[in-house]
């Protein structure tokens, strides 16, 4: 009893030492701003040893690369549990303990030359006023209640619109904003009510096969002073009007077999974004006086993009190619100004804060550097996960959150 009081004892006061102010909550497909970004007030890693990266607890999931999304010291996690359900379950962000789980029959089998990522569910759910929405593989949208898990609504898109089980799954990440949930599903670009799962407006439909289901998830920017949602679709880049869907202006983007996965980077009034078969591309947007234009400012035909989205630090973009090396890439005229030696995993997920960066590998493994034009310097790094890492790094206060394809791990870095 004396031992088991005095462990009890160490576990509080480690947890009493634990940011959980909700300053780096993070509630969405890359956090808050969806571009990887840690708020400046909050903690973050200045080495990765066991003195200052500790695991606080581990707990079992079914097979999935949904990101964790956290909130208000609650973590979400779905899956798709033995090829037959869905699940989506909360947890206690600093136990691991259990708050409540849902499950759903969903199923479906990707192509046989997708089937290395395995048929199980790839959306990371969005959390919003107070209820989280989960995207089904099978083009379905769940709304279900944070703190208790009932659903709310469910939408099925190939019912509402007649379409087929997308070829790929439900893949992009719902954007969840001003009472509205921008989504591409439906073989379309949606928007749908919060509230009610209404569908408000539907634009930029593509039913050609293997074409039908998007990759991308889409952003809110303003550019030239006119608030946005940007998009990327299967063949096409736009920007549209967020309360009609209109397109403002719109280019298309050179991808093998509409391979165009990443998330558009945004960059004041211009676009990054980089495709599988197509390079490394930057576009200008331009005011005129009839609207809005936009074109290819440069490209990189040679550096092509995979799945991992980049980040932005001090006009040097920082990209994961498809060649799994590291690239530098000045965004005033796409000079690459460095490749990393290294050959590292087929994925990474990065997190950022000031010009330090957080890295996870796809093979699990955690990377920490600056971000720095000149040279490609790792500060430390580590293993973290014994599991595929394909799913995005998450963070809530001073936690990290790790999602191996059959766990979520969380450590602390107070």
């Amino acid at each position: 009893m004396r031992s088991s009081f005095f462990s009890a004892a160490i576990i509080l006061f480690s947890f009493s030492g634990l940011n959980q102010s909700g300053a780096s909550d993070w509630p969405q497909w890359r956090g808050e701003s969806r571009d990887g970004s840690v708020n400046r007030e909050s903690a973050f890693p200045n080495s990765l040893s066991e003195k200052n990266l500790k695991k606080l607890w581990s707990v079992e999931l079914a097979e999935g690369y949904s990101s964790p999304v956290s909130k208000d010291g609650r973590v979400f996690t779905f899956s798709t549990r033995q090829k037959k359900e869905e699940v989506a379950r909360a947890f206690n962000v600093l136990t691991g303990d259990e708050i409540w789980s849902r499950e759903w029959a969903a199923s479906m089998k990707v192509p046989f030359f997708a089937a290395k990522n395995g048929s199980w569910v790839r959306c990371t759910p969005s959390l919003a006023g107070g209820f989280v929405y989960f995207g089904g593989i099978r083009d379905e949208l769940v709304k279900l209640n944070a703190e208790t898990g009932d659903e709310a609504w469910r939408v099925d898109f190939k019912e509402r619109h007649g379409t087929k089980v997308p070829t790929f799954g439900y893949v992009s990440s719902p954007l969840v904003a001003d009472g509205g949930i921008y989504i591409q599903a439906g073989c379309a670009v949606t928007k749908l009510d919060a509230e009610t799962g209404d569908e408000l407006w539907r634009v930029m439909e593509n039913r050609q096969a293997m074409f039908e289901s998007a990759f991308s998830s889409p952003v809110l920017a303003t550019i030239h002073g006119e608030k946005q949602l940007v998009v990327q679709t299967r063949t096409t880049l736009a920007g549209l009007n967020p309360e009609t869907g209109d397109a403002i202006w719109s280019i298309a983007v050179k991808a093998f077999r509409g391979m165009n996965i990443l998330t558009p980077t945004v960059i004041g009034n211009r676009i990054f974004t980089a495709s599988y078969g197509g390079g490394s591309f930057l576009y200008e947007v331009k005011k005129t006086d009839a609207g809005q234009t936009v074109e290819q400012a440069w490209a990189i035909p040679t550096l092509e993009g995979y799945m991992a989205s980049p980040l932005v630090i001090d006009d040097h973009i920082y990209l994961p190619g498809r060649d799994q090396h590291l690239h530098c890439i000045a965004v005033e005229d796409g000079t690459v100004k460095w490749k990393s030696e290294e050959k590292f995993g087929q994925y990474w997920s990065m997190i950022r804060k000031d010009n330090r960066i957080l890295a996870l590998d796809q093979t699990g493994e955690l990377i920490l550097f600056d971000a720095n034009p000149e040279k490609f310097e790792i500060l430390d790094r580590g293993m973290v996960s014994d599991q595929s890492t394909w799913a995005h790094i998450g963070i809530s206060g001073d936690v990290l959150l790790v999602r191996g394809l059959r766990s979520l791990t969380a450590y602390s870095w107070k």
